[in-house]
């Protein structure tokens, strides 16, 4: 078979959120996937390969480097490719651009989890973060949430808010920049955290009931986005209990703690979809989303985004 290869630029204004949401609800219906990681060279020269099998979907591995000072040279941090291999014959079926299938799955993964937590009917979004995760999310979030009026986005740096509401142009919700991150997240019925934040900087005592909780920044053993008072006020959820329990701090600081204990994870999408696992339980019940990533939901997009130009 002729191994296909899909850039960035020719794919990504073909995409449907809703379908690439779709992708990941439909992949966890497949058998359990196997996943690992490898991690080679210097701390500041990374070489990262995320391998994935899933019974009936097949193979796929997503090898990048990170390289710190990249960008001191003009060059991207983050570079690299996904490699899909077909389930029976292993045969190279595609080459994707590893930003595609990054940039893809952030989102995709984070609406998936606030479908299947957040109230319905949500009217208010605050995101925060400016960065590329975030423009992301403002797109799939107005593409998927219909309800949606506002989406406001805060920044440590106001002018970079700004300048991705400017990016994003016009659209039929109202988007602004959040000047007062201790109102807009007392308002919020969701809130998405996509920072690069070591300490908390989302607070458990401004959260109204209700609202979900959407964590994607912290994704390092040292790195959280919100305070104690948050993570214990709500009931939580991960995307995978293999990539997030014992990977991340958002989870394993308040674990070493004993603030949390890995039975406050109530589940993960095996469970809210394959088990058909009862979530929300009230409209005053805070939900609380972290996003891990992991390479079988690379996979799972990357099989939706093979299907997209074939």
């Amino acid at each position: 078979m002729e191994t296909i290869h899909i850039g960035y630029d020719d794919t990504i204004s073909l995409l449907s959120w809703q379908k690439a949401v779709d992708a990941l609800r439909e992949g966890h219906l497949f058998p359990k996937a196997e996943i690992a990681d490898i991690f080679l060279g210097p701390k500041a020269a990374i070489l990262l390969n995320r391998a994935a099998y899933i019974e009936g979907l097949g193979y796929g591995v997503k090898a990048v480097t990170v390289v710190a000072d990249n960008p001191k040279k003009g060059l991207p941090t983050v570079q690299g490719a996904m490699m899909v291999y077909e389930p029976e014959s292993g045969e190279l079926k595609a080459i994707i651009d590893s930003r595609l299938i990054t940039e893809v799955k952030t989102a995709s993964d984070s609406i998936l989890g606030a479908q299947l937590l957040a109230r319905p009917k949500s009217k208010r979004l605050l995101i925060l973060g400016a960065g590329t995760v975030a423009e992301s999310l403002v797109h799939a979030y107005s593409s998927t949430f219909p309800e949606l009026e506002q989406i406001a986005i805060w920044s440590r740096k106001p002018e970079q808010a700004k300048s991705l509401i400017d990016r994003t142009g016009r659209t039929k919700i109202e988007l602004i920049v959040a000047d007062d991150l201790e109102k807009f997240a007392s308002e919020a019925d969701i809130i998405s955290t996509a920072t690069m934040a070591y300490e908390p900087i989302l607070m458990g005592e401004w959260i109204s009931p209700g609202t979900h909780i959407d964590l994607i920044g912290a994704f390092k053993a040292d790195m959280r986005e919100v305070d104690d008072n948050l993570i214990t006020s709500g009931t939580i959820y991960v995307d995978s209990r293999d990539t997030t329990i014992n990977h991340i701090g958002e989870l394993m600081i308040p674990i070493a703690a004993g603030i949390i204990n890995e039975k406050d994870i109530k589940g993960d999408f095996y469970d809210l979809i394959s088990l058909n696992h009862r979530a929300r339980t009230s409209e005053n019940e805070i939900t609380i989303f972290k996003n891990g990533g992991g390479a079988h939901l690379d996979l799972m997009i990357a099989n939706y985004l093979i299907k997209l130009i074939t």
